[in-house]
């Protein structure tokens, strides 16, 4: 009899772990709230979105599919509309950052490209419309004195850059993210905000990443937003839910 009842509840647990209706994940939700929410956008540089930038041979294709030049600036037009706070977290390569003894696959790539390349910290000399520089369509929101440009990170994360200081210094708790590159800077953004305890909402098509006959970053990146994030969602649907939130009467923010 225990026997048959150790199969029985065996049997149950495996049809709970498989049955689609009981295994699907929780959506967690995020109630975007004026005054606690802010829009970070990840790498926003000519490198990953221009069709003249250094990527694009493996990028390009996946941003056009997705639409996340378009979608990226429909997340800063919608946040500067009702004066949502705004930081960008860029990506920079000094000449001693070419110095490092130990790199990453990606790393090694990206200092060999040349990407994101500064000639100085201290000098913007050669920067303008460089592989480093903002795409043109997005200066009249990064350059309008509001956003806030953090430090650079180094990697991925902002583990190496000032991203959660300013965050938390601004108040905020809770993170729309979008920006580039999905698998990479995105997702290891979202990964370091969620331990240091943010909300954090992405919008899905407001990013992309390299797709190789054996490698896909972006649908590993989508997988593990899924699994990660308080919530997924389009940018219309993103754009929509702000709209929203800030058309509430103000008792209720």
């Amino acid at each position: 009899m225990k026997t048959i009842t150790k199969l029985f509840v065996a049997l149950v647990v495996i049809v709970s772990i498989t049955d689609p209706a009981r295994a699907q994940l929780p959506d967690p939700g995020m109630e975007i709230v004026p005054g606690l929410t802010a829009l970070v956008i990840t790498d926003p540089q000519n490198d990953f979105l221009s069709p003249d930038g250094v990527t694009w041979g493996v990028v390009g294709k996946n941003v056009e599919k997705n639409g996340t030049v378009g979608n990226i600036d429909a997340l800063f037009a919608a946040a500067k509309s009702v004066d949502m706070p705004v930081f960008v977290s860029p990506h920079y390569y000094y000449p001693h950052d070419h110095r490092w003894k130990t790199e990453g696959a990606l790393e090694r790539l990206m200092h060999s490209i040349g990407m994101f390349d500064r000639k100085d910290a201290l000098s913007l000399e050669g920067f303008e419309g460089s592989g480093a520089d903002w795409l043109p369509r997005y200066k009249k929101y990064i350059n309008d004195g509001k956003t806030v440009v953090t430090s650079p990170h180094k990697v991925y994360g902002p583990e190496t850059n000032d991203l959660v200081l300013q965050l938390r210094k601004a108040g905020i708790s809770k993170v729309i993210l979008g920006g580039m590159s999905a698998n990479l800077c995105t997702e290891s953004h979202m990964r370091e905000l969620m331990e240091q305890g943010f909300e954090v909402h992405v919008a899905t098509d407001a990013t992309a990443a390299a797709q190789l006959p054996e490698w896909d970053g972006y649908a590993a990146a989508l997988t593990n937003f899924r699994m990660i994030a308080n919530h997924v969602a389009s940018t219309d649907d993103t754009v929509k839910a702000i709209s929203a939130a800030y058309a509430q009467p103000a008792r209720t923010r």
